[in-house]
């Protein structure tokens, strides 16, 4: 009979708890039990069968999608959004809504934020950022050099400051391009003391948020002229490059590609995006497919926000089956 008591009591404990919502410390002082018991029973409830937890998945939400790929590629978190095409020009609507409340919820008191230029996807997230309130974040460092055709200059200069004001902190600009002419160039112009002192930063970031891209560049990107040419880009893909991070290139495999054209990019390395305790990579869509496979195989990031149709065909490629509908 004494285990019926206890199944009894379980139960008591568990209704009071999970029903009535009141807190452990509140149920022990009301039946005169310890605090350890308290938990020790609630657990035993789950044990027991007494209680069962079900969550309802919101629709809309991908939990089983986003633990897949958590559990593939050893990912911190996955934020897989809702996306009813599968069209680009949808996907970035929606990975820079999802992108922005992730932003949002996520950033911590005195954050030194590094954000990639001439991204889409982050123009988006910055487009659907809300003004924070306090603590705001410290810094917002520019990782990869802005400067190009002046007809789009503006996007570069604007993510980094926008981003700065929405989230209360001091934009840091990096006021060069993105890729020299020559490695002697770039030598010369991050001998500028400003873009030294950008480059400076980058050791301290504690959250970078960045784009992954293919080897043939975005719109925005081939625009920029922040671009190597027709000839270089062949050679990458050569040498087995298949997307990219702040212009810095990796095989499917995450093995970075050195070349001399490394050399000429100003901003950012994939090592010292390795010593960034958080790394942020926000895309999706069918042609980034082979780049995101990449950049995971590799570790550059630790967070991943992408949409559905690219959550699926990632699952897909890294030999899982896809959870049922």
């Amino acid at each position: 009979m004494a285990r019926i008591h206890e199944l009894r009591l379980t139960a008591r404990i568990a209704r009071m708890y999970y029903t009535e919502g009141l807190k452990q410390a509140d149920i022990a002082e009301r039946l005169h039990i310890s605090q350890t018991t308290i938990s020790r029973l609630l657990r035993r409830a789950r044990d027991e069968d007494v209680v069962r937890i079900t969550i309802n998945v919101p629709g809309g939400t991908y939990p089983e999608l986003e633990e897949q790929l958590r559990d593939a590629f050893g990912l911190s978190e996955v934020v897989v959004a809702e996306c009813d095409e599968d069209r680009e020009e949808q996907i970035l609507a929606r990975i820079g809504e999802a992108a922005a409340h992730y932003v949002e919820t996520t950033l911590e008191p005195d954050e030194i934020i590094g954000i990639s230029s001439w991204s889409e996807s982050l123009l988006r997230m910055v487009d659907n950022i809300h003004p924070v309130k306090p603590p705001a974040a410290g810094k917002v460092v520019q990782i990869l050099g802005g400067m190009g055709n002046p007809s789009v200059q503006a996007h570069a200069t604007n993510l980094t400051v926008r981003l700065a004001k929405l989230t209360r902190a001091t934009p840091l600009l990096l006021s060069t391009q993105g890729v020299a002419s020559t490695a002697r160039a770039k030598h010369v112009l991050v001998s500028d003391p400003f873009v030294r002192d950008t480059l400076s930063e980058f050791e301290r970031v504690t959250m970078a948020l960045v784009g992954i891209g293919a080897v043939e560049p975005s719109k925005l990107l081939a625009d920029s002229g922040n671009v190597f040419t027709a000839g270089e880009l062949a050679e990458l893909g050569r040498l087995g490059a298949v997307g990219d991070i702040c212009l810095h290139f990796f095989d499917k495999n995450g093995r970075a590609i050195h070349s001399s054209l490394e050399e000429r990019v100003i901003g950012i390395t994939l090592e010292q995006l390795r010593g960034v305790r958080r790394v942020v990579g926000v895309a999706g869509g069918g042609r980034k497919v082979d780049a995101l496979l990449g950049a995971l195989r590799g570790a550059f990031i630790d967070v991943l926000i992408t949409d559905r149709f690219t959550a699926e065909k990632l699952v897909l490629q890294c030999g899982r089956t896809l959870p049922h509908p």
